[in-house]
């Protein structure tokens, strides 16, 4: 499946926040300055307690929220009225950030699974609100049973395996997954360059990075992979500056 549009724009990772100062990750906030400043955007998706897909990183609510409990035990009514960061913005729901991108930059977006029994109907629910969406997407996971559920629900979009790791036993692990007909990888700047890397580039698979945070990464990104997901300064300006 056609993907090669992912090498072409930086991703903002968790859109284009400032570190959690005064725009924090994953909010329209920071999808709207992703959209005007021209990158990519990057965010993930945790499924309410009714099966609506939310962007939110985290499988439960202290860090952003300030709260006790998992996502998954609240509905998608309650998630959306919960501030992040205590600013003006709310958990939105996929729906509302696709409403408000419109097509206009690409989306990354990761499924964050628990297990295959927990995350029965999370493919289909995400590929349900993405139906009709006009613009880019591609979808990825660092969980296997999620990209083999999203490859059995034939899904339109291009697939990606979220991924880390130096050793022998996770490149087999990767290379499982890759199996499943994915169409990129996703991968650790940190442990660039790697044999598994190498072998999907020369495959022609593209490969992209996380989270580029200075411009020592951003270097290496461009030396070992395609693309970038980036955070903490504006790749727009070099050097990168944290």
């Amino acid at each position: 499946m056609h993907v090669e549009w992912i090498k072409d724009l930086p991703v903002a990772h968790r859109g284009y926040h400032d570190q959690n100062k005064t725009v924090w990750e994953n909010t329209l906030s920071a999808f709207s300055r992703a959209v005007d400043a021209g990158f990519a955007i990057e965010c993930d998706i945790q499924l309410s307690s009714d099966s609506v897909p939310m962007v939110f990183h985290d499988h439960d609510l202290q860090r952003l929220c300030g709260l006790v409990g998992e996502v998954r035990e609240r509905t998608a009514a309650e998630l959306s009225m919960l501030s992040v960061g205590q600013t003006a913005d709310r958990i939105p729901t996929l729906k509302k950030m696709l409403e408000l991108v419109k097509g206009r930059v690409p989306l990354v977006i990761e499924l964050k699974g628990i297990s295959g029994e927990a995350d029965d109907g999370y493919a289909e629910s995400v590929l349900e609100v993405l139906e009709g969406y006009h613009g880019k997407v591609a979808l990825m996971s660092f969980d296997h049973h999620l990209l083999k559920a999203l490859k059995e629900a034939d899904c339109p979009y291009p697939v990606g395996l979220t991924a880390e790791g130096m050793r022998t036993e996770q490149f087999a692990a990767h290379k499982d997954a890759v199996s499943l007909g994915l169409d990129f990888v996703s991968y650790c700047v940190a442990h660039l360059p790697n044999d598994f890397v190498a072998e999907m580039r020369k495959s022609g698979t593209p490969v992209i990075t996380w989270t580029v945070r200075d411009e020592i990464m951003r270097a290496q990104t461009y030396k070992y992979a395609d693309q970038m997901t980036f955070e903490g300064f504006d790749p727009r300006l070099t050097p990168a500056t944290a």
